[in-house]
């Protein structure tokens, strides 16, 4: 009888291991060779999944986007309004080992495609989830907005930018200083300025 492989659960050992290159060693470090012997795999067979490094790197930010998602479409709404509006927040800031690692991923990643002249597809993959995240923000907002929840007069809009700069902000702060803006310290913040919204 031969062997099942099941190729995308293989796909996704080969980018967690380029994620556990770049969190120790950089993504200049995140080379076929480097990420194989992380794998436990040659070199050959990496190739054989990801012919190029671009494909590869681009499917490694991806997966963190679609894990991101996945938890996200998995909230179920229930509890008050503000309760609903913080936990979808809280899944995009790193409060726990797997969302910490998420967000180095993408630190590392947005970076690159800034630096990089010929990186425009991570470029277009950074500028996609930028505008998925503040399209949830908005959301968000808006779902309020429909309650009569949000204080009158509002700018919708404006107030999505501001939560969408609170929540990349906030993320850098606990990346940097992860002594000083803990997890409590995140969702204090993000609780006290989801209120100061609210009627």
């Amino acid at each position: 009888m031969p062997k099942i492989v099941d190729h995308a659960a293989r796909r996704e050992e080969i980018a967690e291991a380029l994620w556990r290159v770049v969190r120790r060693d950089g993504i200049r470090a995140a080379s076929v060779r480097t990420i194989a012997a992380e794998a436990g795999w040659s070199a050959g067979a990496v190739r054989y999944y990801f012919p190029d490094q671009d494909g590869l790197l681009g499917f490694a930010m991806d997966l963190v986007t679609r894990r991101v998602s996945a938890r996200i479409d998995a909230l179920e709404p229930k509890g008050t309004a503000t309760a609903i509006v913080l936990r979808y927040l809280e899944e995009v800031l790193p409060l726990d080992a797997e969302r910490r690692a998420e967000f180095d991923i993408w630190m590392a990643f947005m970076a690159q495609a800034q630096a990089e002249t010929g990186a425009a597809s991570l470029r277009e993959h950074v500028d996609t989830v930028h505008n998925d995240l503040r399209t949830l923000c908005e959301r968000l907002l808006l779902s309020l907005a429909e309650e009569g929840l949000l204080k009158a007069g509002l700018d919708v809009r404006r107030e999505a930018e501001r939560l969408h700069a609170l929540l990349d902000g906030l993320a850098l702060h606990a990346t940097i200083q992860p002594e000083r803006t803990t997890p409590a310290r995140l969702r204090q913040l993000m609780r006290a300025h989801v209120e100061t919204l609210m009627a």
